[in-house]
Formats: C-alpha cells, sequence, structure tokens
C-alpha cells in the first residue's frame, strides 16, 4: 500500500512538471502511465485521489499568494475531488476488457475535466491537462476539437504504456500507432499564408508595488502605460494594454481621458484599454474619435471578481469585500481597431473554451489576451497562463498578443511560438508584424462537440460497467 500512495503521488508530481515554467510535456503521459501500472480494483479510488492532491497542491500555491495558504489549499482540495471521481470510475474500468480500458478510462477523463471546467461557479479549467503540452508535439491536436482531444491523448498514451509494460502486445502496438499518427498530423498540418499583417505592439507599464493594493496607486499604473506608449519611435497600426492598465476609467473620469488621447495622439494609432467600472472589467478601442467597440469580461473569476456566499464568507477572512462585484457581459469578444477584427480573451478567460472561440467564429483575424497577474507576485500563474495562449494560437491558426501589467507580455505566433516576451514586473513594449487570418480550423467549427462525444462516451462506458458489474453480483 505504501508503495501504491508513493508511485500515486509521483505520478501527480510529474504531471505537474509538464505544465510551464517547467514544460515538461512528456512527463505527463508518463505520469499517467505510473498511475495506470499500479492501480488495481481495490486501490484505485486512493490513488487517483492522491494524484490529483498532488497535481494541484503542486500547480496552484499561486492563489494564496497575498491572501493566505487556506485558499490555496482549499482550491487544491476541491480540485482534488474530481480526481476521486475519476477513481470511483476507474475502479470498474480496470476490471473491463482491453478494447474498454483504451476507450473508456481516457474518455472518462475527459468527462471529469469537463465536469471540473464547469461546475460550480462556471467551473476551473486552469488546469486542464492540455495545457502542460503547450511544448510538445501533443499541442497540434488542439486543432481537432479543442483542449480534451489533448487531454485525451496525454490519458490515452500513458495508459498505453502502462499496459505495455504489462506485456500486452495489442496496447504496445496501438501506442505505435498512435504517435505515428500524432507525428504525420503534425508533419501534414497545413501553414497558412498571409496574405495581410498588422503592426501591433503590447504595452507593458509594470505596476507601482505588488500586493493586493498594487491598484490603490491607479494613477501611476495609467501613467506608466501612457509614459511606456509615448516612448515609442515606430508607427504601429494597433496597440494593446492588459487589464486594469487604466482603472482610473477615461469613460468617465476627464483627466484619465485626457491621458489616454494624448498616449493614442503619440502613437497614432488606436488602443485596446483595460477600465474598469462598477459593474465591468472592459476592454475598450480608443481612437482619434474617442472610444469605440468594447468586450465586457464574461467568464469572471469567482471569489475574485465577484464573490459568492459573502455574507457568510466575510466572517472568516477580512479578503472577503476586496472581492469586487462584476457582471458579466453578453458580447462575442470581437473588437475592430481600424480594419482589424481583434478577438479579446481578458486574463482568466483564455482558459474558457468559449471565449476565443465565439471571437474567431465572429470574425477575429488576430487574438489578443490583456491580463493583469501583479496580483499574484513571482510565482508561475502568468507562465501558466501563457501557455494556454499558445495552445489557444494553435487551437485557431492565430497569433495571440499577452499584454500583461506586469509581465510577463508576449508575441506568439500562429505555430504556439513565443517570438518575443518580456521579464515580469518590468516596463517595457513588444512590437512584431503578425498574420491576419481567415482560416476556420476543425475546432473552430466543431465547437464543444468532440468534448461531449467524449464526455459521453467516457460516461456510459463507466455506467455500462458498473450495472453490469451489479447484476453479476446478484447473480
Amino acid at each position: 500500500m505504501i508503495l501504491r500512495l508513493l508511485a500515486a503521488v509521483f505520478s501527480g508530481v510529474m504531471v505537474f512538471a509538464a505544465f510551464e515554467p517547467t514544460g515538461l510535456w512528456w512527463a505527463a503521459p508518463l505520469g499517467f502511465a505510473l498511475l495506470f501500472y499500479f492501480a488495481d480494483h481495490r486501490h484505485a479510488v486512493l490513488m487517483a485521489w492522491v494524484q490529483g492532491l498532488a497535481i494541484y497542491g503542486l500547480l496552484l500555491p499561486w492563489v494564496g499568494e497575498f491572501v493566505g495558504a487556506a485558499a490555496w489549499i482549499a482550491l487544491a482540495f476541491i480540485q482534488s475531488l474530481y480526481s476521486l471521481l475519476f477513481g470511483i470510475g476507474l475502479k470498474y474500468l480496470v476490471r473491463r476488457p482491453l478494447a474498454t480500458k483504451i476507450v473508456g478510462i481516457p474518455a472518462w477523463f475527459v468527462a471529469t475535466e469537463w465536469l471540473r471546467s464547469s461546475f460550480p461557479f462556471g467551473g476551473f479549467p486552469w488546469g486542464r491537462i492540455a495545457w502542460g503540452q503547450a511544448s510538445g508535439p501533443l499541442s497540434w491536436l488542439i486543432r481537432l476539437g479543442g483542449p480534451a482531444v489533448v487531454t485525451f491523448a496525454v490519458v490515452l498514451i500513458g495508459l498505453l504504456l502502462a499496459l505495455s509494460a504489462r506485456k500486452h502486445v495489442v496496447p504496445a502496438c496501438t501506442l505505435v500507432g498512435v504517435v505515428a499518427m500524432i507525428g504525420a498530423y503534425a508533419l501534414l498540418i497545413p501553414t497558412t499564408p498571409a496574405d495581410r499583417t498588422v503592426d501591433v505592439v503590447a504595452v507593458q507599464g509594470n505596476v507601482p508595488r505588488l500586493g493586493l493594493d498594487f491598484n490603490a496607486q491607479r494613477r501611476a499604473v495609467l501613467d506608466n502605460h501612457v509614459r511606456q506608449t509615448e516612448k515609442l519611435r515606430s508607427h504601429p497600426d494597433i496597440v494593446i494594454w492588459p487589464e486594469n492598465s487604466a482603472d482610473v476609467n477615461p469613460l468617465t473620469d476627464t483627466a484619465a481621458r485626457q491621458q489616454v488621447e494624448r498616449a493614442q495622439r503619440s502613437v497614432g494609432a488606436p488602443i485596446l484599454v483595460g477600465t474598469v467600472s462598477p459593474e465591468h472589467n472592459t476592454m475598450v478601442a480608443w481612437d482619434g474619435d474617442g472610444p469605440g467597440e468594447r468586450h465586457v469580461k464574461r467568464y469572471l473569476q469567482p471569489f475574485g471578481e465577484y464573490m459568492p456566499f459573502r455574507n457568510f464568507l466575510r466572517r472568516f477572512s477580512e479578503y472577503v469585500d476586496r472581492a469586487g462585484n462584476f457582471q458579466p457581459g453578453n458580447d462575442n469578444g470581437v473588437v475592430h481597431m481600424d480594419d482589424v477584427a481583434v478577438g479579446v480573451a481578458t486574463c482568466y478567460e483564455v482558459s474558457f473554451d468559449g471565449a476565443f472561440r465565439m471571437a474567431v467564429q465572429g470574425g477575429a483575424q488576430i487574438l489578443t489576451s490583456p491580463t493583469n497577474n501583479a496580483t499574484f507576485g513571482f510565482t508561475d500563474m502568468t507562465y501558466q497562463q501563457l501557455a494556454m495562449s499558445r495552445m489557444r494560437a494553435q487551437e485557431y491558426d492565430r497569433a495571440v498578443v499577452v499584454a500583461a501589467t506586469s509581465g510577463v507580455s508576449a508575441i506568439v505566433a500562429p505555430d504556439g511560438t513565443v517570438e518575443q516576451r518580456t521579464a515580469i514586473f518590468t516596463s517595457d513594449a513588444l512590437e512584431a508584424e503578425l498574420p491576419l487570418s481567415d482560416t476556420m480550423t476543425l475546432s473552430a467549427r466543431v465547437g464543444p462537440w468532440v468534448e461531449r462525444i467524449l464526455a459521453i462516451l467516457g460516461l456510459l462506458s463507466v455506467t455500462f460497467t458498473y450495472r453490469r458489474g451489479k447484476k453479476a453480483f446478484h447473480e
């Protein structure tokens, strides 16, 4: 039993190692292989739960960076409960015939990951297994149906490795076939020629200090972004400022409006400006005529941008009343800056499949993820988020511009390569000539249906196996 628990912990450590900034993509399938090799009918539930505790305990310390370890531990524990659910299904599936295992176990993992990413409070898709594949060859599978396809492949390869180690010939041959198909797919992905390009600048103004109260000096944050923009000596087509770059709302504050207009005149290009009101977190396209189209953040962060159970939870923490009371928007995430259709997913939104999918379906030719990571200090959070932007670039065959208040800002090519990036907690600006694309990948066309089919397949596998086992018991 001790050996099995140690194997579960180490498998969780290996899966965690696939995520950025470590980025050992190959460690994730090996981690799952270790779990499946040791997990049998009696120990599957406990081992899957321990693996989940290890993954999320290591992945999420940034949650408690300035609010205390209790938030981190609570979130990691809650996320591990979905791993426990996976273990319950795994308990029954490990006793099924080979073909049922090979299809049912990865599909059941997709089902539990879908649940994790959807419920409660809109879900928490931050720790999806696909995000650990940004630097690996499996990342290209995201074009076939979103992150769920990549997750399925990682778990499937791990399962086939475990079965092959048990000297099953069929899984070994299947593994070779799967790897060969993935390799062939990666080589055959067409590169879309860029008929048009756009010169983009991402501005990182930096913040005056770390911590939850960084925006107490809101004027200073706005000043930093204005100053960095005025330093530009080029003539870009569009400029991207981060989320919260103008928290002194230029739509209502005369002095802030004058600063934004001054920056816009100095660069001679429309600026995407991040601001807030009591109700909304908004990105506004600002040109010579003033504020134009805007995107209101629709995937809001619970316990940060809004606070569920506020009256109850304030009894336990003084930080509860620091949370916002934002309301979600309902636009499709597309703003036009001159004649360029820009798809916007603000910060936390990039982890949700619907954000950029709606934008691409709405005509977005280039994507941006303006973000504010200053409240998470020097933790791994910003690197984990950048990996998601890299995966989204590949998913939709679009360049992605990441503009962060304090870093990491980045220019991401359509193939997921980071062409430029900044250091954290510095003032900087990145500029690149990026392609505009109108292509529609399979993921953009089919939407969530691939994930739904895989999840249903996993649920049916577990249900059928459970009912069959119950019937055999009564007989």
